[in-house]
């Protein structure tokens, strides 16, 4: 094994080993290495493809995430490339039924900044272009495969035998985490959903009488269907998701498009008419992990995905990666001394009070949300007269994930409690 401490990136103009290395390429990676770069900090990315890129559609960025955007000054920018809609609206994707609402312009008034929706690339293209301004040490073809936590500074080694050392590695290497499979061993856990995805022009779906300024959801047994514009209002983002009766049966082939198209037939026709839109070369199975308790070892400390995956339906995701490089950044900030040496032990020990009792919550209610989005029957009719009786202006069930992001730990951290079917809809509102 040989030791590189070389950037590749000249523009950074390190002549020592980096303080701290992050390991992947997402948008969860970029944001941590620009938050810890704008205080100081030498930070080096190491992405195992050839090159930065993101794959996907839409992403929806709630206020905990545009307020970080706010602070770093890519708001603005987020903004232009993105869509600001004026309001969130489920509707019954059996019978068509709107369901409930969220104002998102009051909601912007009541959290201070915008609910937006932007394409996965574009925030990543921002991200990075704001990273190589702030000087992060970019490295590609740089694939992690092992991670080591003893001595006096951690260490990764790369696939070509390089090994590469920080005061800090942060992992942040996906669903499919090299670290997260060093140091807890588990593995993803298999929803049974599948998600289809495609961005047409706005033009190809106007005469399918779309919401454009509009976050939609159709809910569906088994099933549900979103909607929203993109860049500007000229793309338009689809998505589909549905239960494989394949993975259900432990097929190895399952999500296919023949299923798709079995699970949708019983939709409206708004939800029909966008399903030949979706790309069906690919499509994306759904997976999350248990949460860990743990997420710091000595070192060496998970972030994103690789500590927190969590399904898709609270679209909280890529919020809480950039919610996790937002507060490691602070307290890296917060434990700096005069000849700004980080103790990273305190930073570290705050950062892990703080972020896995959160996040355990968003994995938890993303899972019980899917549960509720996808009932049958009974069930169905009772979930539907619930949410018609919600009040558009009550943001009992959201104060809590959109509020401010905490830097201390809560004394006693809010447990998530499943809300029964046939709850009346005055006791939820009473929390």
């Amino acid at each position: 094994m040989t030791e590189d401490t070389t950037p590749r990136d000249t523009a950074s103009g390190y002549t020592t080993p980096p303080d701290v290395l992050v390991v992947g390429g997402g948008i969860g990676v970029l944001g941590a290495a620009f938050a810890l770069a704008i205080e100081g900090l030498r930070v080096r990315v190491l992405e195992q493809a050839p090159e930065f890129g993101e794959v996907g559609a839409g992403l929806q960025l709630a206020p905990n995430c545009t307020r970080i955007l706010h602070e770093y000054g890519l708001l603005d920018e987020a903004k232009r490339l993105g869509v600001v809609p004026d309001s969130m609206v489920m509707f019954d994707a059996v019978d068509g039924t709107e369901l409930t609402r969220l104002d998102l312009r009051n909601l912007e008034r009541r959290y201070g900044f915008p609910y937006i929706v932007i394409h996965r690339s574009d925030l990543h293209t921002l991200l990075l272009n704001a990273c190589r301004r702030a000087g992060v040490d970019l490295a590609t073809d740089s694939r992690v495969t092992e991670y080591h936590r003893d001595g006096p500074r951690p260490s990764v080694l790369l696939a070509d035998g390089r090994t590469e050392h920080a005061d800090v590695v942060i992992a942040a290497d996906g669903l499919h985490s090299v670290a997260r499979d060093r140091f807890v061993g588990d593995t993803p856990v298999s929803s049974s959903y599948v998600a289809y995805r495609g961005a047409v022009p706005i033009d190809n779906v106007r005469d399918h009488h779309v919401h454009e300024n509009a976050v939609v959801v159709h809910v569906g047994p088994r099933c549900h269907f979103v909607q929203y514009a993109l860049r500007g209002g000229e793309m338009f983002n689809q998505v589909a998701v549905f239960e494989s009766p394949k993975a259900l049966a432990g097929k190895a082939d399952w999500g296919t498009p023949d299923e798709l198209d079995e699970a949708f037939a019983d939709t409206t026709d708004q939800v029909r008419a966008g399903i030949p839109l979706m790309w069906r070369d690919r499509w994306w199975r759904m997976f999350d992990r248990e949460p860990i308790d743990t997420w710091v070892y000595d070192r060496v400390v998970l972030l994103g995905d690789a500590a927190h995956p969590p399904l898709q339906y609270l679209a909280q995701g890529a919020i809480m990666a950039l919610e996790d490089g937002w507060v490691l950044a602070r307290h890296a900030a917060r434990n700096r001394a005069a000849d700004k040496t980080v103790d990273w032990t305190a930073t570290l020990a705050a950062y892990q009070a703080v972020r896995p009792e959160h996040c355990r919550r968003v994995q938890r209610t993303a899972r019980a949300w899917g549960e509720l989005w996808h009932l049958d029957g009974l069930a169905r009719a009772q979930r539907n007269a619930i949410l018609r009786e919600r009040d558009t202006h009550d943001y009992t069930f959201v104060d809590w994930l959109y509020g401010p992001t905490a830097l201390e730990p809560d004394e006693e951290p809010p447990a998530f409690v499943p809300i029964p079917l046939g709850t009346p809809p005055s006791t939820i509102a009473r929390g």
